[in-house]
This record gives C-alpha cells, sequence and structure tokens, in this order.
C-alpha cells in the first residue's frame, strides 16, 4: 500500500535514483565518508519498503517499534549486500531480505515457550494467510479453508494455530477482572497449595508401620479413623468396654509414633 504522503510518481523517482545511488556506492570505499553518506541516503529513500513490511503486523501494536526497527534493519543488509546488474532488481531483492528479518526476529525473541522453527514458521504462515483470507472474504476464515489455502491438512493447521499460545504469555499481576465482573489478578486465580501434600510424607512412612500392628490394632485403627466411630461405638462392635478400646488405641499410638521417630 503506497504511503499517502508519497504520490506514484514521487516513488518512481526515488526508485531511479535508488538504481543510480547504488551503482554509485560500489565503486565507494566502504567505511569513507562518501560512501556512509550514500548509504545513508538510500536507506532513507527506502523507508517505504520498511513500513509496507510492517504493515502486516499492525495488530501487534506492543512489537510495533520493535518491528520497524528490525525491518530497517533488513533494509540496511539489503543495501549492503545487493550487487547491481544480478538478479531481478533492488525491489526483489531487498522485500525478501526485510522480510527474512522480521521472521527471524518473530522466531527468535517473541516465543513466551519454545517452539521449534518449522512450528514457528508454519504459525507465521498461518498468521499471514489468515489476514489475506479474512481481508478477501470479510470474515475470519475456518480451519477447512485455512487448510486449503495453505495446501495443509486440517490438524497440521489447528496444531499451527494453537501455537498461537506459546507465543504471548499473560503477567500473574495483570487485572483479570472486567467491568461489573470480579476484580483481582492471575494470582488471585490461582489455587493455594494444597495442605495435605505435607502429609503424604508422613502416610507413606505409616504405611509399614500400621502393617506391623497386630491384627486387632490395625482393625481398631481402621473403625476410628476410616468408619469414623467413637471409642463406645468400637468397643460394642468388638465386645470391648471403652477404657478397654481407649488402652489399646494409646498403645498404637505409641507404637506408630515411636517408629515415626526412628525412620526420621
Amino acid at each position: 500500500m503506497t504511503p499517502p504522503h508519497r504520490s506514484l510518481d514521487t516513488l518512481d523517482r526515488l526508485r531511479s535514483a535508488t538504481d543510480r545511488n547504488l551503482v554509485r556506492l560500489v565503486t565507494l570505499e566502504p567505511g569513507t565518508h562518501a560512501h556512509a553518506a550514500l548509504r545513508n541516503e538510500i536507506v532513507e529513500d527506502n523507508l517505504n519498503l520498511v513500513t509496507r513490511a510492517c504493515h502486516r503486523y499492525t495488530q501487534r501494536v506492543d512489537l510495533r517499534e520493535d518491528l520497524r526497527q528490525v525491518a530497517a534493519i533488513g533494509l540496511i543488509k539489503a543495501v549492503d549486500g545487493y550487487r547491481p546488474g544480478h538478479g531481478a532488481g533492488f525491489l526483489a531483492y531487498a522485500i525478501p531480505t526485510i522480510s527474512g528479518e522480521l521472521k527471524r526476529y518473530f522466531r527468535d525473541h517473541t516465543w513466551a515457550v519454545h517452539a521449534r522453527r518449522g512450528e514457528q514458521e508454519l504459525y507465521l504462515r498461518l498468521v499471514r494467510t489468515r489476514d489475506d483470507v479474512s481481508t478477501r472474504l470479510g470474515r475470519e476464515p475456518t480451519v477447512a479453508e485455512l487448510a486449503t489455502e495453505l495446501g495443509e491438512d486440517e490438524d497440521r493447521v489447528r496444531v499451527g494455530l494453537e501455537l498461537g499460545t506459546a507465543l504471548r504469555t499473560d503477567s500473574l499481576d495483570a487485572p483479570t477482572g472486567t467491568d461489573g465482573g470480579d476484580s483481582g489478578t492471575g494470582h488471585d486465580r490461582r489455587g493455594a497449595p494444597d495442605p495435605a501434600l505435607e502429609l503424604v510424607v508422613n502416610r507413606e512412612a505409616l504405611r509399614p508401620l500400621i502393617a506391623a500392628l497386630g491384627e486387632r490394632d490395625r482393625r481398631i485403627l481402621k473403625l476410628r479413623f476410616w468408619d469414623d466411630l467413637t471409642q463406645a461405638e468400637i468397643g460394642q462392635h468388638l465386645g470391648l468396654s471403652q477404657m478397654h478400646v481407649s488402652r489399646l488405641l494409646t498403645h498404637a499410638f505409641t507404637t506408630l509414633r515411636e517408629g515415626m521417630l526412628v525412620t526420621t
């Protein structure tokens, strides 16, 4: 898309000037003032290529300035690497060079969770295709439409779209409430540590100690702590007095406590 402040005639003149300047640039000694000045002039005359390359990423407001700087680096590399008379001209060389610089930036710097290079490239292809198809259809394309456009199967397209969740992560300190909704941060929505986890070690240590008790003691412990019976109810169940059940429980507790002290 042509920037509104530059007419097509102006762009044609700039391109012609760029072609002449590129031919002249190779005759100058790198590092000299004349070479640096002409190089800067060529870059400034072609900053519209930077704008064009960044246009497809306008939704990434958070990266707007970073992407422009990365694209400008790509333009500088194109100026330095182009050789007049080779290939299909400077534009044909500069545009993929700038695009490649942006792709590398997305691949290496913007993924909060690691994804393989092939997966990253698939996601970027999907984003570009989705934007193009959305513009053409006037709506969000379906997975099937994206698969047809890209020549990929639908499962691979779904995987590629899901990779977008690895691109960015939300801060736990970010507010999660909406107008009329609950306020708070991501921390508030996360569960607290389970207190029962602290009992795991003790339970595992007690398991063999309980198994070593006599059958009656094990049965009394089960009735007390698994079936939640009172000492009197246990006594009625086993034909014992409540006082006798109390002494048996105390003896079992002492045995288990001493065994725990030994294991720790």
